[in-house]
């Protein structure tokens, strides 16, 4: 595992405003804070070089998932999609980043109060973005291991929700997995099925076909597991099926991957000491991350729709009619 070294932002969204990211802060006593009575999104930005442009991957999606996260804790935020993807482009411009960069809205409840409740609470939205690369240093094959932790189910927590306090669900299972040697961990559901990784979902080749667990299995409803089903099917021309998948089907996969924002594309070459296919990363995943590259770059027209350009067009004196 990786531990990146991050680099405070200059700016936040707090408050209904942008502000220097010193003023952006909340008591000790702040609601979310005590009790996880929030939700979060996270989203990348991906500065494509040659356009010198850097485009928000599906910023639509992500600020609707967000927002039907904080419905799941019954908050009412004050702003709709439309205003958080204009206040995103805004908070990047105000940034000026020139680089690959990851991009946090929080939903938070703003009372400073004691007692456990969603009714009745102020309910806010901030958002920062910072500078940020892969996520892991060995990127090219990830050894896990199932965790003795299950997953949180769906009715206890809602797992399709980016719930602040299911994640410590989520560092239980990642420290579990990083303290025996691993790089993550794959978790079961109650019932046994699998369900995802520590905060990434799913995905495996078995016979030439790609299964993945349906979202119905207490899993995250990802984004980036949405791009990769259509990619799958209409790039690659392979058919994707989602069902619950047991335990001792892992080990037999050919090929095998975790997905995510933060994660981005993460093959998976062993899993409890047991290689993946030939433990290395395959060929089926190595074409899956280079289309998938090449689509958040704003690289490929025929997805181009998902990707939001954050700078207006350089305008030469002649365009603007001056000589």
């Amino acid at each position: 595992m990786l531990m990146v070294e991050m680099t405070l932002p200059r700016f936040a969204f707090f408050e209904g405003k942008i502000v220097p990211y010193s003023e952006a802060k909340v008591g000790v006593m702040n609601h979310t804070l005590n009790y996880g009575t929030g939700a979060f999104g996270g989203l990348r930005a991906y500065f494509n070089n040659e356009e010198d442009q850097l485009f928000i991957f599906r910023a639509h999606d992500h600020f609707r998932r967000f927002l039907n996260s904080t419905r799941l804790l019954a908050m009412e935020v004050p702003h709709t999609e439309d205003e958080l993807v204009g206040v995103t482009v805004e908070l990047l411009r105000a940034e000026r980043h020139r680089q690959d960069v990851y991009i946090r809205p929080l939903a938070y409840n703003a009372d400073e109060i004691i007692g456990v409740r969603l009714h009745g609470l102020k309910n806010r939205v901030s958002m920062i973005s910072i500078p940020f690369g892969p996520s892991a240093k060995n990127d090219e094959g990830t050894h896990v291991t199932f965790s003795s932790w299950t997953r949180v189910p769906d009715n206890s927590i809602p797992a399709r929700g980016k719930i602040i306090g299911a994640y410590a669900n989520s560092a239980l299972i990642k420290t579990e997995a990083f303290l025996a040697g691993f790089d993550d961990a794959l978790v079961l559901d109650a019932r046994g099925h699998l369900t995802e990784g520590s905060a990434a979902n799913f995905f495996m080749l078995r016979e030439g076909v790609v299964i993945t667990p349906p979202i119905t299995d207490d899993i995250l409803e990802g984004i980036t597991r949405r791009t990769l089903i259509t990619l799958i099917r209409e790039e690659l021309g392979m058919e994707v099926v989602e069902r619950s998948i047991d335990r001792t089907e892992v080990y037999l996969a050919e090929e095998a991957l975790l997905c995510g924002t933060g994660v981005q594309i993460m093959p998976v070459t062993r899993v409890d000491h047991r290689p993946i296919g030939s433990g290395k990363t395959g060929d089926f995943v190595t074409e899956l991350r280079e289309l998938y590259f090449n689509v958040v770059r704003g690289k490929s027209p025929r997805y181009r729709v998902w990707n939001t350009p954050v700078y207006l067009p350089e305008v030469s004196p002649e365009q603007r009619g001056i000589s």
